[in-house]
């Protein structure tokens, strides 16, 4: 009888790091083509606003953003976020891109 417990153990165990392992490759694969995208908005914003004051004065508020995944949204970076959006309309990138290419700066 307490072979019949250590048998469903193992194969719960068995079962779990299959699931674990899949879903760490799904999440790397999810990441990987996110960073690929927020590179290429960085580098687009990088180059535009590199040395824009409205832009550096939000690293602060940018940083609390991306910390708290998109929680707290301060003044400046709410500002820098219209300041952006107004002078490159062709830039197509969400908030948190945004914010992670003014922390690039």
């Amino acid at each position: 009888m307490t072979r019949l417990p250590l048998l469903a153990g193992a194969a719960l165990l068995a079962l779990a790091s299959h699931a674990s392992a899949t879903s760490f490759v799904a999440t790397t694969d999810t990441l990987g083509g996110l960073i690929a995208n927020a590179s290429e908005s960085t580098s687009d914003i990088s180059s535009s606003f590199d040395d824009d004051k409205v832009v550096l004065a939000a690293r602060d508020d940018a940083a609390s953003f991306v910390a708290s995944a998109g929680s707290i949204r301060g003044a400046r970076l709410e500002a820098a976020l219209r300041h952006i959006r107004t002078q490159a309309p062709q830039i197509q990138a969400d908030d948190q891109q945004l914010a992670r290419a003014i922390l690039a700066l």
